[in-house]
This record gives C-alpha cells, structure tokens and sequence, in this order.
C-alpha cells in the first residue's frame, strides 16, 4: 500500500479506559462507581502489584506498578479487587461485538482496544458520526468509557486516543501531527519502548520532532530496518493494515510473572510444566499441532532472552513440549541465576488434520491410544475445571498452578477467547 492509498483510510482506535475497574464498576455500580478502586492480586500480573486503577484512584496518585501497600499508604480508601478475566473477557466480547457492527475490517488489539477501518463504512454516517454512535452505544449497553482517535492510519489513531481520556473522541490529521505530538518524548510515540528512547537519548534524540528531523541513515545504521520505520512515524507515516483477527492463530504462548525469583531448577521446571500444560491444551483447543517450542526467560534486570527448537515431529503433547522447555531452559539459563518472567511460546503452527504425523516403528500402536486418554481429559477439565486431572508434578500449592485458574489468569494479550466465540454473538447481553 503506498502513502497515496494510506492517506484515504479511515481508521478508528478505540481503547476501554481503566477497562478492568470499569468492568467491575458496570458490574456492580453500588460497590464501585465513582470510587477509588485498583485491580491487583494476579500472580501473574505480580500478586501484590497495582495492575489498574480508576481515574477516581488516579486523582490521588494511584498508578499502575505500585505495591498495594504504597497505594493503601497514599490512600487508605482505596478498593482493592482481584481480578476476574472470564468477566472481562465477556465484557471484552460485549465492546468488539457493537464496534464489528460498523465494519468487518476490525483487529482486536488486546482484550480493552481495537483498531476499526471504516474507510468503506460511510452509510454509517461521517467518520465521527460512527465514532459518537459507537461510544454513546458502550456507554449505554455495557456501562463503560472509551476513548476513540480518528486519523488516516491505524498509528495516528492510536496516538490520537492516548491525547484525552476518559470518554473523548479525538481527530488526529497528519498535517497536525508536528504541532500536537513533535514536542513529546520519543518514548510517547506508538511501538517505541523504554530501551529505544534511551538509546535514541545518548544519540541527542529526545522528542518525536528530533527524530522525525534525524538522518535516517545514521538510524538504520544503529537500529536496522527500524530505525527508518521510527523516522516515518515521527513524520506520521503508517501504511499498515487493518487485520482482522484469524481464524487459526500464528502462535501460541503464554508468559507468567513469578511472585518471587526462582533459582533452583526443580522450581522453574513446576512452572514450565504448568506453561506447557496450558500452552498446549490451547492448542489442542485448535486443533493444531506446533514444529517450534520457544521459551521466554526474564531476569529481576529485566534483561530477556528468548530461545527456540524445533521438533521432529508436530505436536501437541504436553509432555513433548515440556521436555524440549526444559532442554532449552538448561542449555541457556545457569542454575543459580535469578528468574523473575518465564514464558513458552509454541510456534509454526499447522492444522492437526492436514499434518501427516511420522509415528515412531516402537510406539505407533500407543499414539491412537494416548490421543484418546488425552481427549478425555480435556473434556473432563473442559466440563469441571482446569485442576479436575492432573499429573503427578502439577499438584500442590505452589503458586505456577494459578496459571491455571481461568478466572484469576490472563493478559490483555490473549485473544483465544475471540476464537471460542463469534464476536457478533448476541447472547452475551
């Protein structure tokens, strides 16, 4: 697609402001509307880490990150709720459904923002017509804020949210673009991170405006193709596409945050059993099978390496997977060294169907017979719950079993739970 064709579209943001706190709000309006509230309590999202706060929490100083215990300090009042992912996954179904009404080409983000192309959706009304129709209707029918951009690319509309919230509707043209974002830190700019800003800092580069002016040589040269990628959103440029969500996903991973770093090997091994439990169970859930396992290590630094293998042969056995994390895991992570983040991904994924299995000469007769313990299984937790069978090394109480409470676990990432139902389905309200 080239700038011309880039600068006809139409792109809305629409992003669910303190969408988990206001979850909560909508569910329960005489608990928590117009109350200082924060989420917090995930193991994964840090147990004792304040994961979101309301804007009521955030005129006092509430911010995401803070121990529970410094926000109480700040401020004593403060409603303290432990997260309910099957509530906001249905809440999340709820705000995709009403926005997938004005367009197919719609791309869910996270589980709280999305990305719309109404390019083609004029019979709706003009661009902000859409957008008041669309933010007046989450307000009504689920009780919650948003916020919504509007610009020429999917880039300018996510910046143009970020500029009012809660409840506004911003119109961010390219043309405006030196005025309303040139003075910002390059930190403010959509997919630069922390890392990026410093290392554009010690090159002199502190705002969006001096990295829309720098030598695009000279970034290519320290940041490869990324380095002309930043220069053209600085300037505004974004020709990427609207893609709605798959129907089989490229990946599938899941990374947990450990309460407390782990060291010993039998300890990171618990939690990469219950990873790739879960991993794979999803992906059985697709009915695929994956040929990459990667791993994901983060240290209290948060310094990260990520590492892959593949397989002989496609699976979608959780003991398979388990093996090949752990032989990662000890080839490229020292026993003794600190682990804050661990993650398994499972990658080059192919329908289970269409994929011939190369069955081994001394175990082909056991396959159809494990495949079918496996199903049963499946169904059994499918129907009771995630802990109803288990294995031997996944009992107890250590705290990586958390990953596999469905309502206490998730991240703003994961969108499987789209897959699992259509997004127009009406029988969520």
């Amino acid at each position: 697609m080239n700038v011309s064709e880039n600068r006809r579209r139409i792109i809305l943001h629409i992003d669910m402001n303190a969408f988990y706190c206001s979850v909560h709000s909508a569910e329960q309006p005489d608990l928590y509307k117009g109350k200082p509230t924060a989420v917090a309590g995930s193991m994964e999202l840090r147990k004792g880490i304040i994961v979101t706060s309301s804007y009521e929490a955030r005129a006092l100083g509430i911010r995401t990150g803070a121990t529970v215990r410094q926000a109480l300090s700040i401020c004593p009042e403060l409603i303290i709720i432990p997260p309910d992912f099957d509530l906001y996954r249905k809440y999340s179904r709820g705000f995709l459904r009403i926005a997938g009404s004005y367009t197919p080409q719609l791309e869910a983000v996270s589980i709280d923002e999305c990305f719309l192309d109404i390019t083609g959706s004029s019979q709706f009304g003009t661009p902000i017509e859409i957008a008041e129709i669309i933010a007046r209707r989450v307000r009504e029918e689920l009780s919650l804020p948003c916020s919504i951009g509007i610009a020429p690319n999917k880039l300018l509309a996510k910046m143009a949210s970020d500029l009012r919230k809660p409840n506004a509707i911003t119109i961010l043209r390219r043309r405006e673009v030196p005025k309303l974002l040139w003075h910002k830190p390059c930190q403010t700019l959509y997919g630069i991170g922390s890392r990026t800003a410093d290392k554009l800092l010690r090159l002199n580069i502190r705002t969006i405006g001096e990295l829309a002016a720098a030598d695009e040589r000279m970034l290519t040269e320290r940041f490869g193709i990324y380095g002309a990628w930043m220069k053209q959103a600085a300037n505004g440029l974004d020709d990427s596409p609207v893609e709605p969500l798959q129907e089989a996903p490229k990946s599938i991973g899941h990374t947990t945050t450990l309460p407390a770093d782990l060291t010993g090997r039998e300890q990171y091994r618990r939690v990469l059993l219950n990873l790739a439990d879960q991993t794979a169970r999803r992906l059985r859930h697709q009915r695929m099978v994956c040929s990459t396992i990667s791993i994901t290590i983060r240290d209290p630094d948060m310094r990260t390496i990520t590492r892959a293998s593949g397989v002989y042969t496609p699976t979608d056995m959780m003991e398979e997977i388990y093996q090949v994390a752990c032989r990662l895991m000890d080839t490229h992570w020292k026993e003794g060294e600190p682990v804050r983040l661990l993650g398994i991904t499972l990658q080059n994924l192919a329908s289970k169907e269409d994929t011939p299995l190369q069955l081994d000469l001394f175990s082909f007769e056991e396959k159809p017979r494990k495949d079918r313990l496996v199903s049963a299984m499946d169904s059994l937790r499918d129907k009771y719950g995630e802990n109803a069978i288990l294995t031997a090394g996944m009992l107890g109480d250590d705290p990586s079993a958390l990953i596999r409470n469905k309502k206490l676990r998730g991240t703003s990432l994961q969108k499987d739970f789209l897959r699992e139902k259509p997004i127009n389905d009406e029988n969520d309200y």
